[in-house]
């Protein structure tokens, strides 16, 4: 019962309310999503893997549709046609071995059907103040090589934009370059290998690390294993604490029982004609109880000396004698037949 009301307290209520949320969200929320992270890693490796370990192939042999199939991504195909400059988009705010970079989309128009592929060029710098200066794609038919790449996601809440008659995405989508400039993309793009012709900054293939997602997903599992018991532990010490300050208190109680006996003892052990006090009061101090046994023991201990001095035919009393004669009444008799010897013995007759 001890321990359940310490459990219910409002501290404990609250405390455990919280840990348990964040140990539910540790298990449902944060630890998958960085083992999802790992996950998706690792897919990519082997798809880099594998991708690089192919030779080129057409277009029409690995994408023969607009439809983006997971399974191609990474893999490099050749592809015949031309660009379309005035459709061209600038991506901002990227990073590209670890500088600022501006990535250069545009169209590409598949000779021979009426597919367009959006092709990522490559990078420039950005320049303080203003759109940095393009390179313009060659123009007529050309060849290119580039390596399948899936779209990136697109937020709601960020669109196109046209800054100085040139247009600027937030990512690499077909479909919002598409929007904005009007024409049906395949789902998919192409990011340009290197020398092709109307390349830029080459973009370099991701590094084949699982990087860190593995074990911020296990000290996320760690988190919420350790924070419930980090609770119990503290729990079991503030009810044995509890437990410590119960047993304090009624080892003070027995202390303060055990004098006050003491005290009635004393009481009992009064000589006969002594009034026992008042029984001290339970708030009374143990310094006043102890005052009060002192008077008590001396006024058991006191008694009344009479001594017999002046009268005639005595003298001082013996101390042996003391104790006899303290409380004894003279005889009248006696002492005249005293008195009545001594003269006879002195004067004669």
């Amino acid at each position: 019962m001890h321990v359940l009301r310490t459990i219910l307290r409002p501290g404990w209520i609250a405390l455990g309310v919280v840990v348990v949320a964040f140990a539910v969200a540790c298990f449902t929320l944060l630890a998958p999503w960085q083992l999802g992270k790992n996950s998706d890693t690792e897919r990519r490796n082997d798809l880099i893997r594998t991708a690089t370990s192919l030779e080129t192939a057409p277009l029409a042999e690995v994408a023969p549709s607009s439809t983006f199939d997971r399974s191609t991504e990474w893999r490099e195909v050749e592809v015949t046609g031309r660009y379309l400059e005035d459709q061209q988009a600038l991506v901002r705010l990227r990073n590209i071995q670890e500088r600022p970079a501006v990535v250069v989309l545009t169209p590409f128009a598949v000779t021979g059907s009426d597919r367009v592929l959006l092709i990522n060029r490559g990078f420039v710098r950005p320049v303080e103040g203003g759109v940095p200066d393009v390179p313009t794609p060659p123009a007529g038919e050309q060849t290119i090589d580039g390596r399948i790449r899936a779209a990136e996601s697109v937020s709601a809440d960020r669109g196109s934009l046209s800054d100085n008659g040139v247009l600027t995405v937030p990512s690499i989508n077909p479909g919002l370059v598409g929007t904005a400039t009007g024409t049906s993309m395949d789902d998919f793009y192409l990011q340009l290998s290197p020398d092709q012709p109307g390349s830029l900054g080459e973009i370099p293939l991701p590094q084949l690390d699982t990087g860190p997602y593995l074990s911020y997903g296990l000290q996320w599992l760690a988190f919420g294993i350790m924070a419930p018991l980090g609770v119990l532990y503290f729990l079991i010490a503030e009810i044995r604490s509890r437990r410590r300050a119960a047993a304090a208190r009624a080892a003070t109680a027995a202390e303060a029982t055990a004098e006050t006996g003491e005290v009635a003892d004393a009481d009992t052990a009064r000589p006969a004609g002594t009034a026992p006090d008042p029984q001290p009061s339970s708030a009374a101090s143990r310094a006043e109880r102890r005052r009060q046994m002192r008077e008590e023991l001396r006024a058991a201990s006191g008694t009344t000396v009479v001594h017999n001095v002046g009268r005639i035919g005595h003298g001082p009393v013996a101390d042996d004698t003391v104790g006899d004669v303290r409380d004894a009444t003279p005889d009248p008799r006696r002492q005249d037949g005293d008195v009545r010897d001594k003269l006879s013995r002195r004067y004669g007759g």
